[in-house]
């Protein structure tokens, strides 16, 4: 797909996830990944929009005092949690590119209670290619499924601004979708696979040239096993659904993908293609192509 067709898409299909009000959804897909109850519950409910495939805070080890910035922070899910963590002497700074999702995190912001772990956090409108802070700005840089949505041709300019944006010795801690064998061609082309954030994701081999060529040492890449169907098997009322295809009416066929919201039906062609690959056949498991991943790495 064209660069700038992703970058539209992308935008598209996340200004249409802001707008998600499914709490229970979102809070079934965290504890699938990781969060806790307590963490869940210590954050806005409505900064969580069942978007994560990971916990990078589980790797981040924060501490008081430190800056961390997290790329693509949607409604600032992560943000939220990581502020108490580098408390009041700290600072967590979200960026994304999206604005109706920073409106959303500005939002909840201005509705909690003001406090000295709230005062240190800010959202920042900016691309994560290209992030207009200063060198050495931050001690550590967490990304929760995010990096899989930039386009190929960029994604290593992703690792450099990582690399630039930390200090000496900061460490990145990122929760990614990555492909456990290379994507059929059906796959790369698929729009709704691709801001599902499967149809985008590199594989670790790569993951872990552009991490070296950025100049990270201490490189870690590891399969979390996560189930990966926990999106489209999960209903909006936070329960697993008896099946996650829903019959076509008009091929009465099962078609089973990401939807590009997830109120609406599925969208055709994300489902493994019938002989010849010209149309949908069977459910897709995700975990057959696609697993989340754990990365870590320092700044060397």
């Amino acid at each position: 797909m064209d660069t700038s067709k992703i970058y539209a898409q992308v935008r598209e299909h996340y200004s249409s996830a802001s707008r998600s009000t499914s709490a229970k959804y979102g809070e079934a897909v965290a504890k699938s990944f990781g969060y806790t109850a307590d963490e869940l519950a210590s954050i806005p409910q409505d900064a969580n929009l069942g978007l994560s495939c990971g916990n990078p805070l589980a790797l981040a080890s924060l501490k008081e005092g430190e800056t961390v910035l997290d790329l693509g922070c949607g409604a600032g899910f992560d943000i939220f949690l990581a502020s108490p963590k580098v408390g009041p002497s700290g600072r967590a700074i979200g960026i994304d590119m999206n604005e109706d999702m920073l409106t959303r995190a500005r939002h909840l912001l201005s509705t909690r209670p003001a406090t000295p772990t709230t005062d240190n956090i800010s959202f920042l409108n900016a691309s994560i290619t290209s992030i207009p802070l200063p060198p050495s700005s931050a001690h550590c840089i967490i990304s929760n499924c995010v990096i899989n949505l930039v386009p190929a041709a960029d994604k290593p300019l992703v690792f450099r601004e990582m690399h630039r944006l930390l200090k000496p010795g900061g460490r990145v801690a990122v929760s990614d979708i990555l492909a456990k064998v290379p994507l059929p061609d059906w796959v790369r082309r698929d729009v709704a696979l691709y801001v599902g954030c499967v149809a985008g994701a590199g594989e670790v081999g790569e993951y872990e040239r552009w991490l070296a060529e950025a100049g990270f040492g201490e490189v870690l890449i590891m399969d979390t096993r996560a189930d990966l169907n926990v999106y489209m098997e999960t209903g909006e009322d936070g329960e697993k659904k008896s099946s996650c295809c829903a019959p076509s009416e008009e091929e009465e066929k099962a078609v089973c993908c990401v939807p590009a919201e997830k109120e609406a039906p599925p969208a055709e062609g994300c489902c493994a293609p019938a002989r010849g690959g010209e149309k949908p056949a069977t459910k897709l498991d995700l975990n057959e192509y696609v697993a989340s991943y754990k990365i870590f790495a320092v700044k060397v």
